[in-house]
């Protein structure tokens, strides 16, 4: 029976999720499986991968053929770089303790990269949300300076309207201040005291002198 190293799709739509397991190679991809050896999330970054190092190994001692995705995996977890050794404990050329000292020394040397990478990307996902951030407060300085323009422009013809309602009062009052001396003068009118010359028109009871007339009855004696 050939047996193959593949991946199994789990998860949800747009969100995969891979069962890493040795199948029968004649077995539907999704289908039976001869035992689970771990797991692979591509939706993180860097990718999550799970692998049991014995059992994947084993399978591979035994002659299972990784497919291409697979093999990028275990080459990537050291399970091809184990076996490798292994082939040189079976012909004699290592022993298991140099076979764990070896891969210990790989072990290491590539944990250091791993995490060299992951310090990269946190640089690099940190200044991507600075440049956000910067890009966000830019907008957002113009859309606020564009507000305080719009406000401004519609303010404008309120307050030249109320500075104009504030001077036309005063405009009005000048010319009233102006007549006021007009209107100082109308006393020189009360200087017209005709009225008071009347008095000569009662020099008339000089007419009243008539009583002269009375004596008329002198005629009579």
């Amino acid at each position: 029976m050939s047996v193959k190293i593949r991946l199994q799709r789990h998860g949800k739509k747009n969100k995969p999720f891979y069962w890493i397991v040795a199948a029968d190679a004649r077995a539907k991809r999704d289908g039976r499986y001869l035992q689970k050896l771990g797991t692979y999330n591509p939706n993180t970054n860097p990718a999550t991968v799970n692998l049991d190092m014995d059992k994947a190994v084993k399978w591979l001692q035994f002659g299972a053929q990784p497919t291409d995705t697979a093999r990028n995996i275990l080459s990537y977890k050291g399970a091809l770089m184990k076996n490798h050794l292994k082939n040189g404990v079976r012909k004699g050329a290592l022993t298991e303790e140099q076979v764990e000292e070896k891969f210990q020394e790989w072990l290491n040397e590539k944990s250091s990269s791993i995490d060299s990478k992951k310090s990269s990307l946190d640089k690099e996902t940190e200044l991507l949300k600075k440049k956000a951030l910067d890009l966000e407060k830019e907008v957002s300085a113009k859309r606020k300076a564009k507000a305080e323009e719009a406000l401004a422009a519609e303010e404008a013809p309120a307050v030249e309207e109320a500075l104009a309602t504030e001077e036309a009062p005063a405009a009005e009052e000048a010319p009233a201040a102006k007549e006021a001396p007009a209107a100082e003068e109308a006393p020189a009118a009360k200087e017209a005291p005709a009225a008071e010359e009347a008095p000569a028109a009662e020099e008339a009871p000089a007419a009243e002198e008539a009583p002269a007339a009375e004596e008329a009855p002198t005629k009579k004696e």
